[in-house]
């Protein structure tokens, strides 16, 4: 577990699209949220920053097609924050 864990939000569009998923993603996200705490840059994650109009996101890989796209920033006291913006197939989110 990270020393201070980030603080987790999660964007409406984020929570419409999770109660929306199948429940094998449902089930699946939960348990890679809890690796992500543990260790964000464990390898099953495959978590990396975007490039182009994504630049300013990151994604981390829930299975082998569905991904969790997130920001990170920081509040005035300067904890970390974590707001998973949206989730999808790769081709949803990618086009």
């Amino acid at each position: 577990m990270i020393k201070n864990p980030p603080r987790i939000d999660y964007s409406n569009k984020f929570d419409k699209q999770l109660k929306k998923a199948p429940l094998e993603i449902k089930i699946a996200f939960k348990q890679r949220l809890s690796l992500f705490l543990e260790d964000p840059a464990h390898p099953q994650l495959k978590n990396h920053k975007l490039t182009g109009q994504l630049s300013d996101y990151k994604s981390i890989n829930i299975t082998g097609d569905w991904r969790a796209i997130y920001s990170e920033s920081e509040d005035e006291s300067g904890e970390k924050i974590i707001i998973f913006e949206v989730l999808g197939t790769h081709s949803e989110l990618y086009g």
